[in-house]
């Protein structure tokens, strides 16, 4: 997929907010939370989303997805999809739907009651 496919595909997930931080890297949230960034590490087209302990554990292996620098350093289950073959894009968006759940998942009741999930 290119940054301008990722970008409107992160963008349609129900209240995503976009900012742009770290240089030139787009980044999604919900909640105030992260779940996507496009464009981390120099590549333009790199794409990090979090990941289930599952997932992470065989995405990490898997040619041109790495655990995300930066924030897999620290523990935490990110995966960077940085070259080819990498994943489908089916797949891609699929994990960073899973992603965007997961962070969801993860707010308090409040605040998903504020943002209607």
């Amino acid at each position: 997929m290119t940054r301008d496919e990722l970008n409107r595909f992160c963008a349609s997930l129900p209240h995503a907010t976009h900012v742009v931080q770290w240089g030139n890297s787009d980044v999604y949230k919900v909640g105030d939370k992260l779940f996507a960034v496009i464009g981390m590490s120099g590549i333009d087209s790199a794409v990090t989303f979090k990941a289930s302990e599952m997932a992470f554990e065989i995405l990490s292996d898997s040619p041109g997805l790495r655990p995300a620098p930066n924030l897999a350093s620290r523990g935490l289950k990110w995966i960077q999809h940085y070259a080819e073959p990498g994943l489908s894009d089916d797949s891609l968006r699929d994990h960073i739907r899973a992603s965007y759940d997961m962070v969801v998942a993860g707010l308090t009741r409040k605040k998903r009651s504020a943002l209607g999930l």
